[in-house]
């Protein structure tokens, strides 16, 4: 459905889709909305420029090609039909990607499934993205924070989590470095390149969706930047770690 909705942009033509992806979309876009577009599924028009996945070579895109594609990213030139469930990009080469919000919503989903089976203590987890609900034998579920340029198995900070989202954006799972610099699969949709403000986010809320879409939100943002955000936000808590490895906390979770 996102392939033919990418296929038709610009023709003038609405694509109807599921109702389960128009959800999705249409969560995306209130998210852009309220992050003033930090958050933006249009970030599809880089695709190819930046090769961060089994295509990672180490090679850089032209600065000129990234201008270029930066002319298509705009959250408001994606029109929804809530009525008809269509959805539509105003303008040709646009293209939308979920990769910033649907694990969280699966994650949601399959939580959900899972409740509605009678299972009340489990964890779900899709890379970044977990949900954790009930506790563990008598003992509450413990999480860990990793440090970003720390061992894999390492944890700087833990806390006990009970009925809740876990979600961490890191620069350190999909990127490479070249001339000493780290370049990184979380795009800066204003400038078509890695953000620089932060190494990791992690974000504790009540669902998956909401933890993994704001914490590509406050990763681009940065600590300083994001605070009015999380005092804003309910029943949300979270743990920076900024350019210089410094942990900056807005929650209750254990730091050292």
């Amino acid at each position: 459905e996102i392939s033919q909705v990418n296929a038709a942009a610009g023709s003038g033509k609405p694509i109807k889709v599921s109702p389960e992806a128009f959800a999705v979309i249409a969560r995306a876009v209130e998210v852009s909305r309220a992050s003033r577009g930090v958050f933006d599924i249009t970030v599809g028009a880089y695709a190819g420029l930046w090769k961060f996945d089994e295509d990672m070579d180490g090679t850089l895109p032209d600065p000129a090609d990234v201008v270029a594609r930066r002319r298509l990213v705009n959250w408001k030139d994606i029109v929804l039909d809530k009525k008809q469930k269509t959805v539509r990009l105003k303008r040709a080469g646009m293209r939308i990607t979920l990769g910033g919000i649907a694990k969280g919503y699966a994650v949601d989903r399959a939580a959900a499934l899972l409740d509605g089976a009678g299972f009340a203590d489990f964890i779900v987890q899709a890379g970044g993205d977990m949900y954790v609900s009930g506790s563990k034998a008598a003992s509450p579920w413990v999480v860990g924070i990793r440090d970003p340029r720390g061992p894999r198995d390492q944890s700087f900070a833990v806390a006990p989590i009970r009925d809740h989202a876990f979600s961490t954006s890191g620069d350190y799972e999909r990127g490479f470095v070249k001339d000493g610099v780290r370049y990184h699969h979380i795009l800066d949709p204003r400038t078509g390149g890695p953000a620089r403000a932060s190494r990791s986010v992690t974000i504790m809320a009540k669902d998956a969706f909401t933890a993994d879409a704001w914490s590509k939100v406050l990763f681009i943002l940065g600590a300083k930047d994001a605070m009015a955000l999380v005092e804003k936000l309910p029943d949300f808590d979270a743990v920076f770690v900024d350019a210089d490895n410094r942990a900056v906390s807005y929650t209750h979770l254990t730091l050292p």
